[in-house]
């Protein structure tokens, strides 16, 4: 679930990290080829900084190893070769590899991991709705990938990305700021269905000792953060997780459920076995190409993977951009550095957790608060991708942290974040409209694609109203003309007789 993009640079007056100081390479042989490779001394940060942006990153995003089997699990056959530890393990492993290789490959502190989002596609429109199999499901993923790699190696994906606008780069920062801000938020319980589409807690309070975690937190780190205090962000995880232990050897709480309002999100706190499993990957290879164009007709598959492209397009785009403004990695036009390298492995991703069975594997937002850490290299990356790959062999551990302790990091993110909404010119309309209506839609669609779209079609309507159409970039309208086709998906499927 993925894709902030932004045209300035930031003054990071506001992060105890000294982000824009400049180290001196380290001394020692190791360090200093570190150093030499990921860049760090040349990007302001020291390798204790990408070790712990790492590390946070990896916590930040570990809840995935036990969402997506949760939800793949629903695509799973009762007693067949595929399982929920499976799954995991497969996740772990598929994260792991494609992780390291950003860091290596494009130097850039953004991690990757099954998608959230394109794994319901998988299992309750692909499978439990088409009629699938699970690995013709994954063959359709793989496809997507497939597709976007080819994008990326034709020079379209990039060519588009710097077709947009900067103003709508920055407002795509600052949704996400907002969408991430939500995403801690709707994970932690703090905000949740009720009454009203959305409302605080539950009936208008906070109840049970999960919801304490996270306030303790979140206010951990705002009092860490304004104290100049180094390491903020993983020091108030690590102590809202160890609150949350204590908590749990004590009062016993279950996970949430309807009978159980208080209870905690997504993972339980305690180790009920041994902290080391064997993994078992037995979702690897798991994939049919072809199968689903016999079962459901090429136009249909088309269509699919069509939609599946296009969100994974550009969330990405958005993702790695905003990570990139978080660390004040861009250029003077809002492009990270190596971005051709940077979405080719992302494509290589969605192949990957196709051949892997465990869905599309796409960039993280959650990076950006390994990047508010102090990761600016890949060198984060790669800590990141590592301790997926131990994650194979300690599950347990993993699980250890619940999401009410992973979510302050995104809640403080998207604080980080907000803050680029002065470069954008509210102004004027032309530019204002768009930006709001890109920033408006992302959380409000809980859907970094949906909020990019409405802002690029508005902008193009605008454009064309106020007789300024020859201004824009012909990929916008491009891509415009897509995302229209993209929102009547529905209406099209069902007039193809593909719905």
């Amino acid at each position: 679930m993925a894709s902030l993009f932004a045209c300035g640079r930031l003054s990071r007056h506001d992060y105890p990290v000294s982000i824009q100081e400049k180290t001196a390479p380290s001394r020692g042989g190791f360090a200093q080829s570190l150093d030499s490779f990921f860049q760090i001394s040349k990007r302001g940060s020291t390798i204790s900084h990408e070790i712990r942006g790492g590390i946070v990153t990896f916590f930040a995003m570990a809840y995935i190893l036990v969402v997506n089997p949760l939800i793949l699990g629903e695509a799973i056959p009762k007693d067949g070769p595929i399982t929920p530890e499976g799954i995991a393990a497969g996740t772990a492993l598929v994260a792991g590899i494609m992780t390291i290789l950003m860091g290596v490959v494009a130097n850039y502190p953004l991690a990757l991991a099954a998608g959230l989002g394109l794994n319901a596609v998988v299992a309750f429109t692909l499978v439990r709705g088409a009629g699938l199999s699970y690995g013709e499901a994954m063959g359709v993923i793989a496809w997507e990938g497939i597709l976007i790699f080819l994008l990326v190696l034709t020079g379209f994906r990039e060519a588009v990305f710097r077709a947009v606008p900067p103003a709508l780069k920055t407002a795509i920062t600052v949704g996400l700021g907002l969408f991430v801000s939500l995403i801690g938020l709707v994970n932690a319980g703090i905000v949740r269905t009720g009454a009203t589409p959305v409302q605080f807690g539950i009936s208008g309070s906070l109840d049970g000792w999960p919801a304490l975690v996270f306030v303790f937190g979140l206010f951990l780190m705002i009092i860490l953060h304004v104290r100049g205090v180094k390491g903020a962000v993983l020091i108030s995880i690590v102590a809202s997780t160890v609150m949350a232990v204590i908590v749990q050897f004590f009062a016993g709480i279950k996970l949430i459920s309807e009978t159980n309002p208080t209870g905690w999100g997504k993972t339980v706190p305690e180790l009920t076995h041994s902290p080391i499993a064997v993994p078992i990957f037995n979702t690897l290879g798991k994939v049919d190409l072809f199968g689903g164009f016999g079962k459901l007709g090429v136009v249909s598959v088309i269509l699919l993977v069509f939609s599946l492209m296009l969100a994974d397009f550009f969330d990405t785009m958005g993702t790695m951009v905003a990570v990139g403004a978080e660390g004040d990695l861009l250029d003077k036009d809002g492009n990270p550095p190596k971005t051709r390298q940077i979405l080719v492995i992302d494509s290589l991703a969605a192949v990957a957790g196709g051949v892997g069975g465990v869905s599309s594997n796409t960039s993280y937002v959650e990076s950006a608060s390994g990047v508010a850490e102090g990761a600016r290299t890949g060198l984060a990356s790669v800590v990141t991708g590592v301790l997926f790959l131990l994650s194979t062999f300690l599950a347990p551990l993993v699980e250890l942290v619940p999401t009410e302790a992973a979510s302050t990091a995104l809640v403080f993110v998207g604080y980080l974040m907000m803050t680029q909404v002065l470069e954008i010119d509210w102004k004027d309309p032309e530019v204002a409209i768009p930006a709001f209506m890109t920033v408006a839609f992302m959380p409000f669609g809980y859907s970094v694609s949906v909020g990019i779209g409405v802002g690029f079609v508005t902008y193009t309507v605008i454009q064309l109203v106020v007789g300024k159409a020859r201004k824009v970039h012909p990929l916008m309208w491009l891509v415009s003309g897509l995302f229209v086709i993209y929102f009547l998906m529905g209406p099209i499927q069902r007039l193809l007789g593909a719905a």
